[in-house]
């Protein structure tokens, strides 16, 4: 495996670990605004902060014009902007462990996804584990208690869907184009997509007392820089030097740490259905990923340039 690949599997760990804390994150900001808000100011500041960045030299400034196409634009809105959205949707409605091992669906659903939009061939191995990641996400929105619910798991669960068609989507923009840049408009197109719908929730309530606005200010800072400006950036990086279902893969550090931080931060039970369910999603992930790993490993070839 060459340093590009280690690189790039450096950077989609990260991306999966962060993302793993916007779920609680999200729950802790949902207190004071909407779903749409929400993701608006999440997006809102992350373009701000990193269209910044894309534009700093004249060099990154002819990139990012090459990536300002109404397709990432529309990518961005689409994958990024109404995935969010929903997700918080579904977080407002269900606990944050049910969110979480939810998510883990995600690396099977690109997988499948891919297989139907590049016609990629599966082994019957990797179809065993998307079946069985896929019957463990019924068994976790079969049961609810604990604060979940089952229209809060069907949205949640609609927003992975949304989540791994842009995933496979991505991966046509990221190929020929700064990874920095791309990121930089798709945060525009999300921050315009989520913009009517906060509008259309009216003006949240002020937060009252200090430690409110405190909490307030440091989740959604914390989901625009470390759950959003952060983890799209590095999971675009990873995505130029390996295969779809393979980025897709490193997906499944989500539920991990969001199941945790859900019962470690909230207090929400692990029975032994939320259990059986994420054991079951994550060895169907592990079944329908890791052959794609190892053609990967094996494959030869030169690796992309860097941008």
């Amino acid at each position: 495996m060459n340093i590009y690949r280690y690189r790039a599997f450096g950077a989609l760990t990260a991306a999966g670990v962060a993302w793993g804390l916007t779920v609680p994150m999200s729950k802790i900001a949902l207190e004071w605004m909407g779903p749409g808000w929400l993701a608006f100011v999440r997006f809102g500041l992350a373009a701000a902060g990193l269209m910044a960045v894309a534009a700093a030299t004249p060099a990154r400034r002819r990139m990012l014009r090459r990536a300002f196409t109404f397709p990432v634009l529309a990518s961005g809105a689409l994958g990024y902007g109404a995935t969010i959205a929903l997700q918080n949707a579904g977080i407002a409605r269900t606990s944050v462990t049910h969110a979480a091992l939810l998510s883990g669906a995600a690396p099977v659903l690109v997988a499948v996804i891919a297989l139907v939009w590049q016609r990629t061939v599966a082994r019957p191995v990797a179809w065993a584990g998307f079946a069985l990641s896929l019957a463990g996400a019924g068994v976790i929105t079969g049961g609810h208690g604990g604060g979940a619910s089952l229209t809060g798991d069907a949205l949640v669960l609609g927003s992975v869907v949304l989540m791994a068609a842009g995933t496979v989507a991505q991966a046509r923009f990221v190929a020929d184009l700064d990874a920095v840049a791309v990121t930089a408009v798709q945060f525009v197109g999300a921050a315009a997509a989520t913009l009517p719908l906060a509008a259309a929730e009216g003006i949240p309530a002020a937060p009252s007392g200090a430690g409110a606005v405190a909490g307030l200010v440091v989740s959604a800072a914390g989901l625009a820089v470390a759950g959003t400006l952060l983890p799209f950036t590095l999971y675009g990086y990873g995505q130029r030097h390996v295969p779809a279902e393979v980025a897709g893969a490193f997906l499944n550090l989500e539920p991990f740490v969001g199941a945790i931080s859900g019962i470690a931060l909230f207090g929400e039970p692990a029975g032994p259905r939320q259990i059986a369910g994420g054991a079951a999603i994550l060895i169907g992930v592990a079944l329908g990923s890791l052959p794609g790993l190892a053609r990967e490993r094996w494959r030869a070839g030169a690796a992309p340039a860097l941008p």
